[in-house]
């Protein structure tokens, strides 16, 4: 993986860059400066002068806040600063004596006359609950819905997880220094930052390739090498062709599937239909495939070497007809999604693939049903560890979308609205996996790739959307893609 532009550093990560980057003449107090003024330039940029609060810790989440202080009384605002304790030492000690007004002790209290609060209590490296004053004088903000600019993370943000450790107030801004970390897209964290913006500091590109990063913002930077482009010797087996198992009852879940499936470039997509059920299928859209096939015929159709991609799960039912089917496509050596109601069983058996690594796509229920439930590690770390224990490619839908692979890459979705929270949009999702991997891209960017399109087709069409309107919009969005330079911006965050 080589898009350093969209990697997600935890905490620990971004420590290690700004350590790298004071080995190679970029001192920390100077770097700090930078931030503080990125946060008030930022701020300025929203905001007309008016009485400011500015929250200090005793760390660098401090230090920055002296540096946005003195910055925004240079320029003519009236600015208090109230600091929980003095700074330890270093970077935010040099910036403190430099800032040339009072500090007031911390307490709730001392809101009162401030028009905005700058949040600069402490980072995304919070290691336990907010307590004391720092957390009543957060909870005052929050219950007072005061406009509030966030440094780095609002207080109270885990930046690894999106966790809130005992508390923290929703900020209008949240600015943030050289990458995104998961906390900012995971929930709630995402929620909580309001509008994101991320500030180049002056910290080197060239410290991420020694800390080697393994999660992204899911962006094309991350698979567009990967993305299947026909050309003029295309034909329709070299495009792949994907098998779906559809079910009895539910056959409108199969049917988005193999919509979604020719959409994103499938040359065919067959539906493996229960023979009571071949008519219903037989009588959508034209252009897919249906043929009979009864649970003991199952194997034999995916004999076939051209049928290189398998689907099962959507409409299928529980019960061991499905689970059968399940270890059928496992069994083939093809490329197979699993979904919905294929994703029962122990984790080992539904990664025990013949072929690539197999995608499952659980949202969070299913994910519990498999793996158990998410822990107080949060959604990244528990969709990294179910990808290591079945020995697959697990995206694990929701607001905030991750894919993860069994080797630790993981990219975390941002931008997709909710609106995606309607009946059959997983169906289209678990499609354009499918019809990406009968393609012949890799199991991780496949997924990845198949989570952004999905999202932008929605973004695009806003309110009022159905699943049915997702594949349809495919061919806008895929003809934008083609379009788009390799590293471009980040879904819903701003630069400066």
């Amino acid at each position: 993986m080589t898009d350093l532009a969209h990697a997600l550093l935890t905490n620990a990560e971004m420590a290690r860059a700004d350590a790298l980057a004071a080995s190679l003449g970029q001192p920390g107090e100077r770097l700090m400066g930078r931030a503080g003024e990125a946060v008030a330039a930022a701020l300025r940029r929203r905001w007309a002068p008016r009485p400011t609060l500015v929250l200090c810790g005793p760390g660098n989440n401090g230090g920055d806040g002296y540096v946005v202080a003195r910055a925004l009384a240079a320029a003519g605002w009236l600015v208090r600063v109230a600091a929980l304790a003095e700074p330890r030492g270093g970077d935010a000690l040099v910036w403190r004596r430099r800032w040339p007004g009072n500090v007031e002790p911390l307490d709730p209290s001392g809101l009162d006359g401030a028009a905005l609060v700058v949040d600069a209590l402490f980072g995304a490296g919070l290691t336990r609950p907010l307590d004391g004053v720092a957390r009543a004088t957060v909870e005052r903000v929050a219950q007072r819905r005061m406009p509030t600019v966030a440094v780095d993370v609002p207080s109270g943000l885990d930046g690894d997880s999106g966790r809130v450790r005992g508390a923290a107030a929703p900020a209008d801004l949240t600015v943030t220094f050289f990458r995104l970390k998961p906390g900012h897209l995971l929930h709630p964290g995402r929620s909580l930052c309001g509008t994101l913006v991320l500030a180049d500091i002056g910290l080197p590109p060239s410290v991420l390739a020694q800390i080697g990063p393994r999660a992204w913002v899911n962006d094309p930077g991350v698979w567009q090498a990967f993305f299947p482009r026909p050309d003029a010797g295309s034909h329709k087996y070299r495009r792949g062709h994907a098998v779906i198992r559809g079910g009895i009852r539910m056959t409108g879940a199969a049917r988005l599937a193999a919509l979604a499936a020719r959409r994103v470039g499938a040359g065919l997509v067959t539906i493996a239909a229960p023979p009571e059920a071949v008519a219903i299928y037989a009588g959508d859209r034209p252009g897919t495939l249906v043929e009979a096939v009864g649970a003991e015929d199952f194997a034999p159709a995916l004999a076939d070497e051209r049928r290189n991609a398998v689907l099962v799960g959507p409409g299928n039912g529980l019960g061991d007809a499905t689970r059968t089917a399940t270890a059928i496509a496992l069994a083939s050596g093809r490329a197979v999604v699993l979904d919905a109601d294929a994703l029962a069983g122990s984790p080992e058996t539904l990664g025990r693939s013949h072929g690539p690594a197999p995608v499952l796509t659980p949202h969070e229920g299913e994910f519990a049903r498999v793996f158990g439930q998410i822990g107080a590690e949060g959604r990244l770390a528990a969709t990294r560890a179910a990808a290591a224990r079945a020995a697959a490619v697990i995206v694990l839908k929701g607001p905030d979308t991750v894919v993860a692979a069994a080797d630790g890459r993981a990219a975390i979705a941002a931008g997709a609205p909710a609106e995606l929270a309607t009946a059959g949009s997983g169906d289209v999702l678990a499609g354009l996996v499918l019809g990406l991997l009968a393609q012949g891209m890799p199991s991780f960017e496949a997924a990845a790739a198949a989570v952004w399109l999905h999202g932008r087709a929605a973004a695009e069409l806003g309110p009022g959307l159905i699943a049915e309107d997702l594949p349809e919009r495919l061919p806008r969005v895929l003809r934008r893609l083609r379009e788009m330079p390799p590293a471009s911006a980040i879904d819903g965050v701003e630069s400066l």
